[in-house]
């Protein structure tokens, strides 16, 4: 390790005990080209890269910030983050890659704890009230959301500790309390109340205006996820005649963008708040040559391929896993001109590519992005395009 990488490392006194960041004593040109170099290799077989896209700004990029609370053996009031595969909670005043904002907020919580008298939850007691804190922050409009995660519904004094909080941080545009009263590593619970302002922030990406309510999906680094999408589009290369599926459409952000350019967009989603959340913002944007349907994408599109119907182009956008055979299977089988594969993880990306190319796809071109500096994830778009279908066997290893 050389002195300059030895000085960033002492920029965070938890680096590599809280697990959020890897690289932070890498510097950031050294980053992007280790990450450049691993996605071109990785796409050796199947096309060359495109130059990769870095930030120009780094730092404090997450716009959606959670830190768990507890307290520390001497009983002092902590905040922070899980230790990597752990529940020991490592205390965070400050964190390099999270919207400084949000952490102002959350310190500011914790000095209000005390003088409200509301205790810290135990997860080996299962005693106290306050497990999480989660900030979201609307990097285009400025509007934040703080959602106080409860293990029982009440918060005493709810009105005077939100104007307590305000009076600090006038900014904040609502606060949701959230429930979770289950012994559980999630978050959030199922159940919550508003207590102050709409229960929802909005943000624009792409010129649309997303709204954000507690648990949507949304991609923490909107700067980034415009470059993303707007790689997406142009490799998709609408033409104002093509009908679009958005596979995994989530709250509908890419479907949505592409409408602008398509005849018509089909989106398709499993998750029942993520399809009302799509048909909300779909109203709220005026795109009207959208529909959303509540269904597993891959049974979607077999049943559309039997019908006998034409897709031109699919977008799909697949959890770190990837997607599964039987999802690629029924692409096949619905076989669109064009694929517009965004991925979170480039190893089960070029694993699902050899399924696509041994079936009669052909990889056009790829480009890495860096959604996440200082950690090792990289993201990417693939466009492939339909060729003529090679009768091999092969087989799908997951």
């Amino acid at each position: 390790m050389d002195k300059e990488e030895k000085k960033r490392e002492k920029l965070c006194p938890v680096f590599k005990k809280c697990g959020g960041c890897q690289l932070l004593n890498v510097s950031y040109d050294k980053q992007i080209g280790k990450k450049a170099e691993q996605f071109k290799n990785l796409l050796k077989p199947y096309c060359k890269t495109e130059k990769f896209i870095g930030m120009e700004a780094p730092f404090y990029y997450r716009h959606k910030v959670n830190a768990a609370f507890g307290r520390d053996r001497r009983g002092n009031i902590i905040s922070g983050t899980y230790k990597e595969g752990t529940h020991i909670l490592v205390p965070v005043e400050k964190c390099f890659l999270e919207n400084e904002k949000a952490d102002d907020i959350i310190r500011t919580i914790r000095g209000l704890l005390r003088s409200f008298k509301i205790k810290t939850y135990d997860e080996d007691t299962g005693y106290g009230l306050l497990r999480h804190v989660l900030v979201r922050v609307g990097h285009a409009t400025g509007q934040i959301m703080v959602v106080l995660v409860l293990a029982s519904p009440i918060l005493p004094s709810k009105n005077n500790f939100v104007k307590a909080l305000r009076k600090e941080h006038p900014e904040i545009t609502t606060v949701v309390v959230n429930v979770n009263d289950k012994k559980t590593s999630m978050v959030l619970g199922d159940k919550e109340h508003v207590v102050y302002g709409p229960g929802y922030i909005e943000d624009v990406l792409c010129g649309m205006t997303f709204k954000i309510s507690p648990r949507s999906f949304y991609q923490v680094n909107p700067v980034q996820t415009e470059k993303l999408y707007t790689k997406a589009m142009e490799y998709a290369d609408l033409k104002g005649k093509e009908v679009v599926l958005d596979a995994y459409c989530g709250t509908g952000t890419i479907g949505m963008i592409a409408a602008e350019k398509a005849r018509k967009v089909i989106g398709v989603e499993l998750n029942k708040d993520a399809v009302k959340d799509a048909v909300a913002n779909a109203k709220r944007n005026q795109v009207s040559n959208i529909q959303f349907y509540q269904k597993d994408a891959g049974e979607f599109m077999l049943q559309f391929s039997e019908s006998g119907d034409q897709v031109d182009v699919v977008f799909m956008d697949p959890p770190r896993s990837g997607s599964d055979e039987k999802f690629l299977g029924c692409l096949i089988k619905l076989m669109p001109k064009k694929i517009v594969y965004v991925s979170c993880n480039p190893e089960t990306l070029v694993r699902d590519l050899k399924y696509l190319t041994d079936r009669g796809y052909q990889v056009k071109k790829g480009v890495g992005v860096d959604m996440f500096p200082f950690t090792t994830g990289i993201e990417a778009v693939v466009m492939l395009s339909a060729g003529h279908e090679k009768k091999k066997s092969g087989y799908y290893k997951k």
